[in-house]
């Protein structure tokens, strides 16, 4: 059996085009742009049997307080359309635990490591802060939508003046790359970006879940026991794609891009809006393949459409 002419010219086209898909944030390069969304996949430790953490552009851990978080009363989760609901309030064994299991777990691994750091006020956050100084992690992703506990616990992301004081004291302060993970509870996300920009964050990320509520009406109580609750998955994709061209538009610091992200398509429309690098949330609880899965629909996509470097792609819908 011999192939045709254009199988032939078709199959050394696919040997012979090579694709980059490394990006690079303040000066960490990543393989590919595919992160995890913190809260969504542990430390890896939980997916290590689906996921081969070896292809993914990074892990984003779970949020990391100073001290032990019990979380929120349950119920803490609901099924809604197009998504979920959660108010799980950050519950996680706090840094010495994180340090001796999970970085030690993640440390078996080339990938990089983004730790995503919590709190209630400044100075929980710059402990947890100094404490990764020494540790193999590469960034360091904090989260503002924290409720700030001395501004009558409105979140630290809620407030641009907020925001630049706890970005520039934690900048002073890192011994890594920051990004700051914004809120989408807000009036404008572009303010957010340039306040945290201004105060020196190498990066930014969004969105981060948007607040909402289920009322059960047979029970006739809400679904939540915290009442409200962050909503993440494919519903919100058209809010956090809007918001991420408007950020990247505002800042000159890389956004990584995540909300509602399923597929290797929805990574590339956030790449377009100007997103550096994307990351996986809710749908990992949906599938839990799915970041190995965005991971080979990138490249497929940059085959099909004879893309060679991820980068040529990035913002260039105007």
């Amino acid at each position: 059996m011999t192939l045709s002419s254009d199988k032939v010219c078709l199959s050394i086209k696919k040997v012979s085009m090579k694709m980059n898909t490394e990006v690079e944030i303040a000066g960490v390069k990543f393989k590919n742009p595919v992160m995890t969304a913190s809260g969504t996949f542990g430390s890896g430790m939980e997916y290590a049997d689906f996921v081969d953490l070896n292809k993914l552009g990074a892990v984003v851990t779970k949020g990391v307080a100073n001290v032990p978080w019990p979380g929120n009363p349950v119920p803490r989760v609901a099924e809604v359309y197009g998504g979920m609901l959660n108010a799980i309030g950050l519950q996680n064994p706090g840094i010495d635990v994180f340090i001796e299991r999970d970085l030690a777990f993640l440390g078996k691994y080339d990938t990089k490591v983004i730790v995503n750091v919590c709190g209630k006020t400044v100075e929980d956050y710059l402990e947890v802060v100094e404490r990764l100084a020494d540790q193999p992690v590469d960034m360091l992703e904090i989260n503002v939508s924290c409720p700030n506990v001395k501004e009558g616990a409105i979140a630290f992301g809620q407030n641009k003046d907020a925001l630049f004081d706890i970005t520039s004291r934690i900048k002073a302060k890192a011994k890594q790359p920051i990004i700051m993970k914004l809120s989408p509870n807000v009036t404008s996300i572009s303010e957010m970006a340039k306040a945290a920009e201004a105060a020196g964050a190498d990066a930014i990320s969004l969105i981060n879940t948007i607040t909402g509520m289920k009322i059960d009406i047979h029970k006739r109580k809400f679904a939540l026991a915290n009442k409200t609750g962050g909503m993440s998955g494919p519903a919100i994709k058209p809010v956090a794609v809007r918001m991420v061209y408007e950020a990247s538009h505002a800042v000159k610091i890389p956004v990584i891009g995540m909300g509602g992200i399923a597929t290797g398509d929805d990574a590339i429309e956030f790449i377009m809006a100007g997103a550096t690098a994307i990351a996986v949330g809710a749908m990992n609880f949906h599938d839990p393949y799915c970041t190995e899965k965005v991971v080979e629909g990138i490249e497929q996509y940059m085959e099909k459409y004879n893309v060679s470097d991820i980068n040529e792609l990035r913002g260039i819908v105007e």
